[in-house]
């Protein structure tokens, strides 16, 4: 048998991976505030990315379309200076479009999400 790591380890000893919390009765996903079924694809957000020292700073559960739209429009950067909540990504201009279109879908909706196009680059 290979050795098993501390890290794995400590995951069998929580009873498995920790990729999302559990799902909590009817809470909505906090950017489109549509309601995340118990089917639907989700996924967890960092409010602050992990990259920029958010790794035990809070997370939140969302769609992972959601999710994607995110990622896909602002740099880790932005997101940890300027968009660390749910309220400041509803209010951000780039995200309007994508709100506007996917309140119209069914809650476990989920489609592949593209890059922006006005999105700068992570390694600038």
């Amino acid at each position: 048998m290979p050795p098993v790591s501390r890290r794995h380890e400590r995951r069998a000893a929580r009873g498995g991976r920790d990729d999302a919390p559990p799902p909590e009765d009817d809470a909505p996903c906090p950017l489109c505030l549509r309601p995340i079924p118990p089917g639907a694809r989700a996924s967890r957000h960092h409010l602050i990315p992990r990259l920029k020292g958010g790794t035990n700073r809070g997370t939140v559960r969302m769609h992972h379309i959601c999710h994607q739209a995110i990622h896909a429009r602002f740099t880790e950067t932005e997101l940890a200076r300027d968009l660390a909540d749910p309220e400041a990504l509803r209010a951000e201009p780039r995200l309007a479009a994508f709100l506007e279109w996917v309140a119209g879908k069914p809650p476990d909706f989920h489609a592949p999400t593209r890059t922006a196009r006005d999105r700068t680059p992570k390694w600038r």
